[in-house]
């Protein structure tokens, strides 16, 4: 039964990317009450696994509470986050953190934007203007370009993860099954909603290769258990 609910997992298609992960609860219902009022359809995802099963080293698990969206939503999602950021502006406390940064810290903050709330990414903009830095659309989009080839690159070797994998495979274990689905079937939402395969070819592959493998040991194994 465990195995057919995995196979089914492969063929699930999810038309809901995630939007925004915040640590908590609340942001999360403030986000979705402002798209519903401007008619976008969202649902709420905590994501917290039980165990860590991205592989990736550094990745986070402090934010795990997901609002979703259709990717065809995402750009009117983000003009409206924007429209109410610069709204805010007027209102901004002179002593607010932005206005330390350097211009340098200021540009990395608009390159990395999908780690910034909308109202940072917009005073981020009008503090580098003010200073008389160059700040337009074109640089803006550039930024968003490469941040989204930066962000849709596979994460780093997983050599140490495919050993692991084959082993437990090997030894009949169930979480060969577990770690070969996931570094076959692995993927990322990046800013604009895409989804990307988390890791490389190869890695995938490999990935392939330990969830079969697992698939024709892993009950020959639990057979030989409850006879023997």
């Amino acid at each position: 039964m465990v195995l057919g609910l995995i196979l089914t997992n492969i063929e699930m298609s999810n038309d809901y990317s995630i939007f925004r992960r915040f640590s908590n609860i609340e942001q999360a219902l403030e986000l979705k009450d402002i798209l519903n009022t401007n008619e976008i359809d969202s649902i709420i995802d905590d994501n917290s696994p039980p165990v860590d099963v991205t592989f990736g080293v550094g990745s986070s698990l402090q934010d795990t509470i997901e609002v979703r969206i259709k990717q065809t939503d995402f750009e009117k999602a983000e003009l409206i986050l924007e429209k109410e950021a610069e709204e805010q502006l007027n209102n901004i406390d002179p002593d607010y953190y932005l206005f330390d940064f350097t211009n340098e810290e200021l540009y990395d903050l608009l390159l990395k934007a999908d780690e910034w709330n909308k109202f940072d990414y917009s005073l981020a903009q009008k503090i580098l203007k003010e200073r008389g830095k160059s700040v337009d659309k074109d640089l803006l989009d550039s930024l968003k370009k490469q941040r989204l080839d930066d962000l849709s690159q596979p994460e780093g070797n997983q050599k140490p993860w495919i050993a692991v994998g084959y082993i437990f495979a090997l030894l009949g274990g169930f979480l060969g099954l577990i770690i070969g689905y996931f570094l076959w079937t692995s993927k990322k939402t990046l800013p604009n909603g895409q989804k990307v395969y988390s890791y490389s070819a190869n890695d995938r592959k490999q990935g392939k290769y330990i969830f079969i493998f697992s698939i024709i040991i892993f009950p020959i194994t639990l057979l030989m258990r409850i006879v023997i």
